[in-house]
């Protein structure tokens, strides 16, 4: 088969760009990355065995080799793990980042030459370790055979915007990742350096590897045990670290690092970490867990769905069992009871951790919530029996507090007459806080809850109540804002304010103008500065749930739900639209106004006008009316 040539997208070429030449501030990164794939692919084959014991033949010590080449300034790693075919060789090194989209190579590039602990948080997000390799390398050849297959095949890159994949020969199964090394990195062919980083990024790596001088001399380099299996107090931050880093292909730091010992009816052996910048698959559709699960030491799947609950899957590490069978299928799994104990145990492990933590450090919390608070809700819709736990350690904002707060902190600090938790849904807390909805509860003082996450909408009407208390949105109707006492400027000032005379007959003009197009129109008691603001009525649906559900097509336009518009009658512009209502006004104009609120209230909660030609006339029709009024006593005074 002739020699084939690829050429990597447009913007995957600038992607390898950024990251030969601006992204890693430390270039022996790269061994690690090799390495750690190297380790995976032995992982992957002693799993494969299990079933197929064929496939490792007569050569089961799984193994790693760095191989130097000064003549020839080439530095190989190679393992003799699983390979790979054709297909695999054009997928997993063609495609980088398999979210390489232009947005995700901006962002690369936004991140080139800022501080070490930016770019680390990063780089690290998105899997790809392995062109790190393009930093010190003028080029890139990758000789695989899978294993149980005949043909081997050579992936050559210069990193510079072609690959190309030939026919090629290899004796044994495995992978040889060789860089032709570039003429300032001579200090990867010394091994006393090799010797370095591989101690320093790679000895918990549980299978030897094996540095290969040019005289054929072989030295182990790693101590080759697996790191989980070691007694806690001998294990140092940095070797936490770095396996963190290995197991879950990143280069920021663990937040949290959970590792704990099972003994009794059940032993298993959990080292789990909880990151601290955000996965980059954090929110990808299928809303996987990524532990790896092994069983006596042999690893068993990285998919496996019953290990956590997907709102606890930014959590990334080992469970490593004595009690599960090595033959288990993935669909047995499924199934397994003793596997539903682990999960239960695992569930409650790191709930308490965090609770624990956000009572003696609630600053470091907040780094938590910031990062993964969104995520860890979604168990408030899904999980009833740790609902209360994850109630307890959410954090939200609010107009009463500066930064976060929690449910217990808002309850302690509710007003006299209140008896429900408000809330707004939104896109951002900014943009809630100005609100017309919010007006009446900042007059009386009266704390609202900022929520701004999607997941919101459909938590809350699963618990309905926190300590008793309700939970209630200020968008709809039935506020009983009467209730609560205002402030006493604000008590003055409703007691100075009555209601203008013909306010009936504009809510009655207002009603008959639009129609259908709204559920009702009332007078407002929430409104202190806006003029108008749409509600849900009660027992309708949400009006930021309904947005949510059209824009993902589980509602079409034809099943909206009909607003309630509330006017507020102290305001200038309907006091003077009640008088006009009074004195018997054109109907046309009252006809133009009321659409106008209408629209208006339409835009402030962000909605799409649904006539935007129609707002634009009568906007016009408007002010050609307010010019010609103030423009005729200008004229009788020239006069």
């Amino acid at each position: 088969m002739a020699e084939e040539r690829h050429v990597f997208q447009a913007e995957v070429s600038k992607l390898l760009d950024i990251v030969a030449h601006s992204l890693y501030s430390h270039k022996e990164i790269f061994l690690r990355e090799l390495v750690s794939n190297a380790s995976d692919a032995c992982d992957r084959l002693r799993h494969e065995a299990l079933t197929r014991p064929e496939l490792v033949g007569g050569d089961a010590d799984f193994r790693m080799r760095i191989e130097i080449d000064k003549a020839g300034r080439k530095l190989t790693v190679a393992d003799n793990g699983i390979g790979m075919n054709r297909q695999e060789v054009s997928d997993n090194l063609g495609t980088i980042a398999r979210s390489g989209t232009q947005a995700f190579v901006e962002q690369l590039a936004a991140g080139a030459g800022k501080s070490n602990g930016q770019e680390v948080a990063l780089i690290g997000q998105f899997g790809v370790g392995f062109y790190s390799a393009f930093m010190v390398a003028e080029k890139v050849e990758v000789l695989t055979r899978r294993a149980g297959e005949d043909e081997a095949w050579l992936w050559t890159s210069d990193g510079r915007g072609e690959y190309t994949i030939a026919e090629a020969e290899r004796p044994e199964r495995g992978t040889s990742v060789t860089l032709h090394l570039g003429k300032d990195e001579d200090e990867f062919l010394d091994p006393g350096r090799l010797r370095s980083i591989v101690t320093t990024y790679s000895d918990h790596i549980g299978f030897p590897i094996l540095l290969v001088e040019e005289a054929g001399k072989e030295e182990k380099l790693n101590e080759a045990s697996a790191l989980w299996t070691r007694p806690a107090k001998e294990i140092t931050e940095e070797q936490y670290t770095e396996f963190y880093r290995h197991i879950g292909h990143a280069l920021d730091e663990p937040w949290k690092t959970l590792h704990n010992k099972i003994e009794g009816a059940l032993e298993y052996t959990n080292l789990l970490f909880i990151p601290k910048s955000r996965p980059w698959d954090l929110f990808d559709p299928e809303r996987k867990p990524r532990l790896k699960l092994y069983v006596k030491r042999v690893f068993i799947t990285d998919d496996c769905e019953a290990l956590l609950p997907a709102y606890l899957r930014f959590m990334r590490g080992i469970v490593d069992s004595e009690d599960l069978s090595l033959n288990i299928s993935r669909e047995m799994l499924q199934k397994d009871p003793k596997l539903a104990k682990i999960r239960s145990g695992l569930v409650k492990r790191v709930l308490g951790e965090l609770t624990k933590t956000a009572k003696k450090s609630p600053e470091d919390y907040v780094v938590f919530w910031e990062n993964f608070g969104a995520v860890l809700k979604e168990g408030l819709y899904e999980e009833f029996q740790n609902r209360d736990e994850i109630l307890a350690l959410s954090r939200f904002r609010s107009t009463g507090a500066e930064g976060w707060t929690s449910l217990e902190d808002y309850v302690g600090r509710m007003k006299e007459g209140q008896d429900a938790i408000f809330y707004v849904t939104g896109e951002d807390a900014d943009s809630l806080r100005r609100s017309p909805q919010l007006e009446g509860f900042r007059a009386r003082e009266v704390e609202v809850l900022l929520l701004t996450d999607p997941i919101d909408d459909f938590w809350l009407s699963a618990i309905g109540q926190y300590a008793d208390k309700p939970f209630r949105s200020v968008t709809r109707g039935g506020a009983d804002l009467e209730k609560i006492k205002a402030a006493p400027e604000d008590q003055k000032a409703e007691e100075k304010a009555p209601d203008a005379p013909g306010l009936d007959r504009l809510v009655a003009a207002i009603k008959l103008a639009l129609g259908d197009s709204v559920k009702d129109v009332r007078t407002s008691s929430r409104l202190t500065e806006s003029a108008v603001c749409l509600v849900a009525d009660e027992g309708d649906i949400d009006m930021r749930l309904e947005r949510l559900l059209r824009q993902h097509k589980q509602l079409g336009m034809a099943d909206a739900t009909p607003r309630v518009l509330e006017i507020n009658p102290r305001h200038p512009l309907i006091q003077c639209l009640a008088g006009r209502a009074a004195d018997n006004a054109d109907g046309g104009e009252l006809d133009d106004a009321a659409h106008l609120l209408l629209d208006q209230a339409r835009i402030i909660e962000g909605e799409a006008l649904p006539d935007p030609v129609a707002f634009a006339r009568r906007l016009s029709m408007v002010m050609e009316r307010g010019m010609a009024g103030s423009a005729a006593p200008a004229a009788s005074q020239e006069s």
